[in-house]
């Protein structure tokens, strides 16, 4: 009598398992971004932002106290970028400081131009401007720290210390001409920003014209610009 043979069961290997990948600071900002802009709304809770989004909390808050902290850090993160571009020009180094705003400035809103929707929304939400001005906190602290460092080189130009202007002054300056532009920006509705792109170029103009003694006639075509745009 034949004897049939047992086929021998082959053992099936183990499916190696995917190892997850790192979420990282930028995957968080990403996800609360879209995640605002697809709900209009902010997230109520961590754990539930962490769930929908494939991680834990605890990797949310290995980057971030709260969403507070992470609202702010959206706006580091597009000064970061902003200064990132800008040295990756050879030529900064050797740009004027009237050069190095203004690549700041239109860097800085061709970066917000490719967020609009997000930058809009989070700045109307809140219409309490202590709110608004909460999240801009650590913005505003760079744009005076990059403001004093350029008016420091432009003191140590000036060998009659009577021309030398105040650091805290002018960097304050700067970023009240931070916010009036972000104003001017959200409300211009000219085809690829084209104002807000007059409205750095003139504002920087007459900033350095002021630190150069001629500050009249720049500032009265400010002033005219300014009049001109509003009263439209």
């Amino acid at each position: 009598m034949a004897t049939t043979k047992k086929t021998p069961v082959k053992k099936t290997p183990a499916k190696k398992e995917i190892a997850k990948q790192e979420i990282t600071k930028h995957d968080i900002i990403t996800a609360y971004m879209d995640y605002v802009l697809e709900h209009e709304k902010t997230p109520k809770s961590v754990y539930k932002f962490a769930k929908d989004n494939n991680m834990s909390e605890q990797e949310f808050y290995k980057f971030f106290g709260s969403f507070d902290s992470l609202r702010k850090d959206i706006w580091n993160t597009f000064f970061t970028m902003t200064m990132d571009v800008a040295h990756k020009n050879e030529e900064y180094d050797q740009f004027s400081n009237r050069e190095k705003m203004l690549t700041f400035f239109y860097t800085f809103f061709e970066l917000l131009t490719l967020n609009r929707s997000y930058v809009i929304y989070t700045l109307q939400e809140n219409q309490h401007m202590m709110s608004k001005m909460e999240q801009l906190k650590g913005l505003r602290k760079h744009v005076k720290n990059f403001a004093k460092d350029l008016i420091m080189q432009r003191n140590e130009d000036k060998s009659n210390i009577i021309l030398e202007r105040s650091e805290t002054i002018y960097s304050e300056g700067a970023w009240i001409q931070m916010l009036f532009l972000m104003k001017f920006w959200m409300d211009d509705d000219s085809a690829g920003f084209e104002k807000t792109d007059m409205a750095i170029e003139k504002s920087v103009n007459t900033i350095f014209d002021v630190f150069d003694n001629t500050p009249l006639d720049a500032v009265f075509d400010f002033g005219k610009f300014l009049w001109k745009e509003r009263m439209a």
